[in-house]
């Protein structure tokens, strides 16, 4: 199976202002370099539109959810938890996220995101996921990038990106192989 795998990338803030953006552009620019994915992005500011466009938003996003192989997850932790704006749109879909993996990349304050992390993997066990237990953590990530969006301590931070790819990768081939074999909303029948 030597075709693309398509690898979503999830923003986990919608606040104005976040610290998101430098984040998820950090890992993008490493992403971009790998050879053998499709990015795609699903932001919820993009996301957000007037009530009448909230049926249209619901159905791109689900769509978007559908095409991925494989995604990464960017959260802050704000309160000891994960932004409401990336439950709503975990639970915008259901069955669109079965058997695919999820990686995470977390950020905050002196935990680094890892509670909002721990949260997450309980909601994506119900969404039948599996999870990468290589991560990514920026503690007090005010302090771990420059004023350009590159982290000080680049090479750390690209090798454990690396790691959690490589597995997330391993994971997306396997999956969609079994997908493709059997349908896997059928095998609970």
């Amino acid at each position: 199976m030597n075709e693309k795998m398509t690898i979503a990338v999830v923003y986990g803030s919608a606040r104005q202002g976040r610290f998101c953006d430098t984040v998820v552009n950090w890992a993008l620019t490493e992403l971009w370099a790998e050879s053998g994915v499709r990015i795609t992005l699903i932001d919820p500011l993009e996301l957000k539109g007037t009530a009448g466009d909230a049926v249209l938003n619901a159905e791109a996003l689900e769509a978007k959810i559908a095409e991925a192989d494989a995604f990464i997850i960017v959260t802050p932790e704000y309160n000891h938890g994960y932004p409401a704006p990336l439950k709503e749109m975990i639970d915008s879909c259901y069955e669109p996220w079965h058997a695919k993996p999820v990686g995470f990349i977390s950020y905050g304050g002196v935990s680094g995101g890892l509670r909002a992390v721990e949260q997450l993997r309980q909601v994506f066990s119900e969404l039948h996921t599996v999870t990468i237990r290589d991560t990514v953590s920026f503690s007090n990530v005010w302090a771990q990038f420059d004023a350009a969006g590159n982290p000080f301590k680049a090479a750390e931070a690209k090798a454990g990106l690396m790691v959690m790819l490589r597995r997330l990768k391993w994971w997306a081939r396997a999956l969609k192989t079994a997908r493709a074999e059997h349908a896997y909303s059928g095998i609970a029948a």
